[in-house]
């Protein structure tokens, strides 16, 4: 208990246009029982997101770091910029859209407390029955076997929102994607710098084109080439 209490923790929250789960989303995440800083990212959001986080009575009390881009700048633009504002001991990355639960900080930060990882990536396909025919669920594993081709791992969900690491991985590595090639940038990167990764499964709430998912497939086609680029050239 002791490790927990004095290891600080940053959550980064990229956001785009989330106003139906945002405050649901930071709520979940203050209620985990950690010492840590939660950054969000607000990536020019053109819905009611902004307000939310500047006037929501229930948000109010959680020392909040905002940062605002006044245009969409991409995922990983958000989250160099939230990376810059950590002083956490160890890093989550969180999305906001709910498709990921925080009740699984435990099961993401055990193998960083445990000694035995450097890098944790929660996936939401590890022991679990996926529609093998779901468009998205395809894609994605087209995308990590040939992440896992190039980087030598054995991911099952290369792609997921849930990156934990240690504060040393940041200062061994720059991101220099904007968008979603992070995700693909990432892996290569702690994969050449020969970090431990640990993989643990965690809940999924898939979510519909219509309830707001926004990766589509010319993202995957970027996601493809910086797999290619940040494995072989960066």
């Amino acid at each position: 208990m002791g490790l927990i209490v004095e290891m600080k923790i940053s959550v980064i929250v990229p956001v785009y246009n989330e106003e139906a789960t945002i405050e649901e989303l930071l709520l979940r995440v203050h209620s985990s029982h950690y010492n840590k800083e939660i950054i969000v990212v607000d990536d020019g959001s053109t819905d009611e997101t902004r307000q939310i986080l500047e006037t929501s009575s229930k948000l109010k009390s959680m020392a909040l770091k905002l940062i605002y881009h006044d245009r969409n700048l991409g995922k990983g633009a958000a989250l160099k910029n939230g990376f810059m504002s950590a002083t956490g001991d160890v890093i989550i990355i969180q999305d906001a859209d709910l498709e990921l639960n925080p009740s699984d900080y435990p099961k993401l930060l055990e193998p960083i407390l445990g000694g035995r990882a450097d890098v944790v990536y929660g996936s939401r396909f590890m022991g679990r029955n996926v529609n093998s025919l779901s468009l998205h669920y395809t894609g994605n594993q087209f995308l990590t076997t040939i992440s896992n081709a190039f980087t030598h791992l054995e991911l099952s969900d290369m792609e997921t929102g849930y990156k934990v690491f240690k504060r040393e991985v940041l200062d061994e590595i720059r991101i220099k994607s904007k968008r979603f090639g992070f995700e693909p940038e990432f892996t290569a990167k702690v994969a050449k710098k020969q970090f431990r990764i640990s993989e643990v499964p965690v809940n999924y709430n898939a979510r519909s084109y219509k309830e707001g998912k926004k990766i589509k497939w010319r993202d995957g086609i970027v996601a493809l080439v910086a797999i290619i680029w940040f494995s072989i050239f960066d």
